[in-house]
């Protein structure tokens, strides 16, 4: 797909495919699901999330090259010009990549000529300075007589160094291509006597003869061309031996002209034929090491090529020139093939911004959500992707099993697999609490304990993961989870195009399709010739029907975005505590937060002072007074207590963080907040009383006992805030409630809370005579053994026909998949009951009206 992308040479084409297929894949999972009578809160995010999967996909390809643009940009400003894009693209982005590589290569080129600039002229330049310095010294010391011999040594170093220098101005000047052609009719032979007396005149000695026909004259540049004659006459001068000859050769031909310069020297080596041009750092007889590079420059000004070829002798150095007849009117002309200035890195330098600048993603998230170095990323997404494929196909549609408790588990798996902060006490006992909440799933049948597990699990887990501390840090934990969604999908994107570049990647998608691929062959095959693998097979093997595989489809998509999230948040975890962790600027007066504070102290006291009234004066004064029974009464305000202990921590948290922290704000903070959480645990306890005061008038519910844990817990709290204030260890306090709470939830659900109200209710009626049956036919699965040992036969048959029925329509009995412990248990009783069948196709009585009419006429009265 991305290959194909790619072809495409028009952004707007390729924005517009990019939109058009976003919206065709929303459409149709849309469509697909409202088909297959999908539930639409499952449609929704399904359809949202493989809308952004495949916009990630697609887009991430087409931002490539920008994002890395911008990163060797920023290491072009760092001074490392090493850096290119790669990228197959053929639109504007490619080829505005390819103009960035040509742009990068010229910087990289002038900023290595600059660096080697620098520091072969400072050591070109010192040895003359040097030379030249002490000569003078010693003149000017008397230490020699300031005679001919020893001034013409110090004239002699600096006009070295004046040829330095003029060599410098006139390659500078060539490399800008500032330099014009003054061309015009040349005679050869006279340039070439004028060049050789230039370099006689500078004192290079030696035989030069000159083999060229008088007539030959050619269009070209004197001026130029004297330089290349000079520095190459000069070269060959300073090599040849004494004794020797240099020979100076040329004609004219069909395209142009030629000259050779050759001497008897030691040559040069095939290998450094090309290197002697290089500015500096070649020429070993005492020159500049820039004649040469001037020469060529000049050469190539006049549109030819000078070059060192074997000498017809077998020894020596033979030089040669070759012109073309029309040389080029100006060297301008090839200004567009040589670098860019030095100066244009330092420009780079000056706009390049001092810090990565944020893009994307990172723009929007900033330093709350931060990407660090991501490792593991496809085995991550592979995980994911088991644990959504493990949902799609195992979980069970009739009821919660034990195939919810282990996706719980999977999913769980998957993402703590490649958390950083696995190895932490804090996330391994938040695992641990989480493990212990989803548990419920497999051995409970109430529904209302298995979703508060499994809510209370997700929420555990992700705070481990991300090491919450806060309060604040807590609560953007939950809101993390989903927009990791959108957080990590750059990282997504990257995981899968790392899983094309990964050699083991295409073997294991072979092993698991050929794996599947035997499996579902022999599977058949065997299951069809033995009835009892059959039978298994059946029970295990989802339906395939259109709405069964469409809605597993959804399902799994939706457990894999949703465990994908949650590992993105474990392997990136969010910055949540950055907002927490800033203590807000303490109030200037000290009143501003005490008044408030005493002023609820006083709202408790004056509670507490009635309360103690209404104890003191007994019933008949309740009754007098309020027009309400005891159990009404201390029943009435349940609600409203377990609200002011909640908001009474809220008070305390924001006391705390606006208190000064000077010795006398200390004090009264810790006697005005004492004195609130010690009132608080009295409201706790007189609203527990008052519950179960009501419970044993008018009977126990699921409900009554879930809202008693929560107010033990926040009296728990409570408590916690006086204990971890007076030993100064309050940071601990956000953690401690989260997991106490949990702790909370896991007690909740290990004593079993239908089957102890069923109980409960039981003694209450073996006590008073009173049991509401409706309410124990209301009660799930796990009160049926309860019912049916503590009940006459006759009445548990009434009372838990509702549940038969249930388990016989729904399928329960049948799908393997919705195991689970106290159903198994709860069958068991029902079949005892004869309630239902023993076996498949066997009799039972079920429990009709014409039965249990006189049970429930004898239980009302």
């Amino acid at each position: 797909m991305s290959a194909w992308f790619d072809a495409v040479s028009s952004l707007k084409v390729k924005l517009g495919l990019l939109v058009a297929t976003s919206v065709v894949v929303a459409v149709v999972l849309t469509m697909l699901g409202s088909a297959a009578r999908v539930p639409a809160l499952l449609v929704l995010p399904v359809s949202v999330a493989l809308a952004l999967g495949v916009t990630q996909l697609l887009a991430a390809g087409m931002v490539a090259p920008l994002r890395r643009m911008t990163e060797v940009s920023q290491a072009m400003a760092r001074g490392d010009y090493s850096g290119r894009v790669r990228t197959t693209a053929t639109d504007e982005v490619g080829r505005l990549a390819g103009a960035f590589n040509r742009m990068a290569e010229d910087l990289a080129t002038v900023d290595r000529e600059r660096r080697e600039l620098i520091a072969t002229v400072s050591h070109e330049l010192r040895t003359p300075l040097t030379a030249m310095t002490a000569q003078l010294e010693n003149l000017a010391d008397g230490v020699v007589p300031a005679d001919a011999d020893h001034l013409a040594a110090a004239l002699g170093e600096a006009e070295r160094l004046g040829r330095l220098v003029e060599d410098l101005l006139q390659l500078s000047r060539l490399e800008a291509g500032v330099v014009d052609l003054d061309v015009q009719d040349v005679d050869v032979r006279a340039l070439v006597e004028d060049s050789l007396a230039q370099v006689r005149a500078a004192g290079r000695p030696g035989e030069v003869t000159v083999h060229l026909a008088d007539d030959l004259v050619v269009t070209a540049d004197p001026t130029r061309l004297r330089q290349v004659l000079v520095n190459a006459l000069d070269n060959a001068a300073r090599h040849a031996p004494p004794s020797t000859s240099v020979h100076v050769t040329g004609a004219a031909h069909a395209d142009g002209w030629w000259l050779e310069i050759t001497d008897q020297g030691g040559g040069v080596a095939p290998a450094d034929r090309e290197r002697v041009f290089e500015r500096f750092g070649t020429d070993r007889a005492g020159g500049t090491g820039l004649g040469l590079a001037v020469a060529r420059w000049a050469a190539q000004l006049h549109g030819g090529t000078l070059r060192f070829l074997d000498p017809a002798e077998g020894r020596g150095a033979r030089l040669r020139l070759d012109v073309p007849a029309a040389p080029a009117p100006r060297a301008a002309a090839h200004a567009e093939d040589r670098p860019t200035p030095p100066s244009a890195p330092a420009a780079l330098v000056a706009t390049a911004p001092d810090a990565p600048a944020p893009q994307g993603v990172d723009a929007i998230f900033g330093r709350f959500w931060p990407e660090r170095d991501l490792r593991s990323g496809f085995r991550t997404v592979a995980a994911a992707a088991g644990a959504g494929l493990l949902a799609g196909f195992a979980l069970s549609f009739t009821a919660v099993g034990v195939t919810w408790t282990v996706v719980a588990l999977a999913c769980g798996v998957a993402a703590l697999a490649t958390a950083r902060r696995r190895r932490e006490v804090w996330t391994l006992a938040c695992t641990a609490l989480s493990v212990l909440l989803v548990l419920p799933m497999s051995l409970l049948d109430a529904a209302w304990i298995q979703l508060i597990g499994l809510v209370v699990a997700a929420a555990v887990f992700l705070c481990g993961v991300t090491g919450a501390r806060t309060v604040p840090g807590i609560v953007l934990t939950g809101v993390a989870w989903p927009l990791a969604s959108l957080r990590g999908l750059p990282w997504f994107g990257r995981s899968l195009r790392l899983a094309g570049t990964v050699s083991r990647a295409p073997a294991v998608v072979r092993t698991v399709a050929w794996s599947l691929l035997g499996l579902a062959v022999f599977g058949t095959i065997f299951a069809s010739a033995n009835p009892v693998l059959g039978s298994w097979v059946d029970q295990l093997v989802p339906d395939l029907t259109f709405d069964d595989l469409v809605g597993r489809a959804f399902l799994a998509c939706f457990v894999f975005a949703a465990t994908l999230g949650a590992a993105y948040l474990a392997l990136n975890p969010a910055e949540v505590d950055l907002l927490g962790g800033r203590r807000p600027t303490p109030l200037a007066n000290r009143f501003e937060w005490l008044v408030p504070v005493l002023v609820v102290d006083a709202v408790f006291l004056a509670f507490i002072v009635a309360q103690a009234r209404a104890l003191i004066g007994g019933r008949d004064y309740i009754e007098a007074t309020t027009g309400l029974t005891y159990a009404d009464y201390v029943h009435q305000g349940f609600g409203q207590l377990t609200l002011a202990t909640a908001l009474t921590v809220l008070v305390v948290w924001v006391a705390a963080r606006r208190a000064g922290s000077t010795g006398a704000d200390r004090r009264w903070l810790f006697g005005s907040l004492g004195l609130l959480c010690t009132l608080t645990l009295l409201v706790v306890a007189s609203a527990l009383r008052g519950m179960a005061v009501y419970q044993d008038a008018y009977g126990f519910t699921t409900l009554r006992l879930f809202v008693d844990v929560v107010e033990g817990w926040l009296g728990f709290v409570v408590l916690a805030i006086m204990v971890t204030g007076v030993a100064g260890l309050t940071r601990w306090l956000p953690r401690v409630a989260l997991a106490s709470g949990a702790a909370a939830l896991v007690g909740l659900a290990a004593i079993n809370p239908d089957a102890w109200v069923a109980g409960q209710n039981i003694d209450r009626y073996e006590t008073t005579g009173r049991l509401d049956l409706r309410y124990l036919q209301e009660l799930s699965a796990d009160a049926a053994p309860v019912v049916a040992e503590r009940l006459p036969a006759d009445v548990a048959r009434c009372v838990l026909a509702p549940l038969a029925d249930e388990e016989l329509t729904a399928g329960i009995l049948d799908d393997a998949r919705a195991w689970n412990l106290a159903r198994s248990r709860a069958e068991d009783t029902l079949r005892g009951l004869r309630l239902l069948p023993d076996a498949p196709g066997s009799p039972y009585d079920a429990a009709g009206d014409d039965e249990c009419g006189g049970v429930w006429t004898a239980f009302e009265e």
